[in-house]
């Protein structure tokens, strides 16, 4: 009898501590604040030191489970560096998944197509991302561009439009650095071949998708439009692209929202209904789809489109069928 009570004492301990280490590894735990709390986990931490700063912060109730836990699913090794976000009560077992799948705390700043600069830097701003100003700053720094665009006087044009995933600590300079290697992801070989088969740089490449971005929403229409600035050059017709003039206009500090008549005299270098050709360089950040319209056009005659009031677009061969088309869309006006 007193060897089994020997035997069984100790077993009885040894479960006691099983079951209550047990509790504490699944038993959700919040010593944090309300709006939770974020935790820092730099690279070359030791587990350790990681379980006593998450211990430190309020995610763990007792590092020691947390430790033994992950010795036992032999995850010591496999914590990941990053910021981390806790928020109401964790078990340990979802803090160890969280950090081992290094699900690190993420902003998505979404970028549309179409936008300018200094669009892209009040969205920026907007979102606690950084300031206009160092933003734009950021956007003149072309040597990130210089093999593809040595004429390049700012990242108009290359700041490719996506869903960016942003730690929360990151510069202005950093999300421009970001923007310009998605470009550069996305005109790969195929469009830059697509340039050089069409005879355009790809600064003319992207100006050109720049302005089919800005002339239509539509992807039906993005070739259509490519088509019609791809005849109009070929034949030394002037453009007369609308985006450019507000674009002339925004960079002298006179567009208010409207377009006027007087813009169309307006003496810049971006204004198509003066300068023949392509404007200097892009008015906007063109997405893929443009790009690829810009490069791989219709095949198709049209020199003319008019607007209609549900967005789409009338396209036109010849000015007399371009002349019935405006008629029509001021009468539809």
């Amino acid at each position: 009898m007193k060897r089994m009570l020997f035997l069984l004492v100790p077993a009885c301990v040894l479960l006691s501590l099983g079951i209550a280490s047990y509790l504490l590894v699944t038993h959700p735990y919040q010593g944090t604040p309300n709006e939770g709390v974020f935790v820092q986990i730099e690279p070359g931490m030791t587990a350790a030191r990681i379980a006593r700063v998450l211990e430190e912060r309020g995610v763990l109730l007792t590092r020691q489970t947390f430790l033994a836990y992950l010795w036992l699913q032999g995850k010591t090794r496999l914590l990941k560096a990053g910021e981390y976000f806790f928020q109401g009560p964790v078990t340990q077992i979802q803090v160890v998944e969280k950090i081992t799948e290094g699900k690190v705390y993420y902003r998505a700043l979404t970028v549309p197509e179409g936008r300018n600069l200094f669009e892209l830097a009040e969205l920026v701003a907007r979102q606690g991302l950084g300031s206009r100003e160092d933003f734009l700053g950021a956007a003149n720094r072309t040597r990130w561009i210089a093999d593809l665009d040595d004429q390049a006087k700012n990242l108009e044009g290359y700041l490719f439009p996506d869903t960016y995933l942003l730690p929360r600590r990151i510069s202005p300079e950093e999300i421009v650095r970001l923007m310009v290697q998605r470009f550069r992801q996305v005109f790969g070989p195929e469009f830059s071949h697509g340039a050089r088969e069409q005879g355009l740089t790809i600064r003319q490449a992207v100006t050109l998708a720049s302005l089919v971005e800005r002339e239509t929403g539509l992807d039906a229409e993005r070739p259509l439009v490519a088509a019609v600035f791809h005849n109009r050059l070929r034949k030394g017709i002037l453009l007369q692209c609308d985006p450019t003039v507000i674009y002339a206009s925004l960079l002298v500090g006179k567009y208010d929202g409207n377009l006027r008549w007087s813009d169309l005299d307006l003496d810049s270098p971006y204004n198509t209904y003066k300068h023949s050709g392509l404007p200097p360089g892009p008015i906007a950040n063109p997405g893929e789809k443009s790009l690829r319209a810009a490069l791989y056009p219709a095949p198709v005659d049209y020199l003319y489109f008019v607007a209609q009031k549900d967005g789409t677009h009338l396209f036109s061969s010849d000015l007399r069928s371009h002349s019935r088309a405006v008629q029509k869309y001021q009468k539809v006006r």
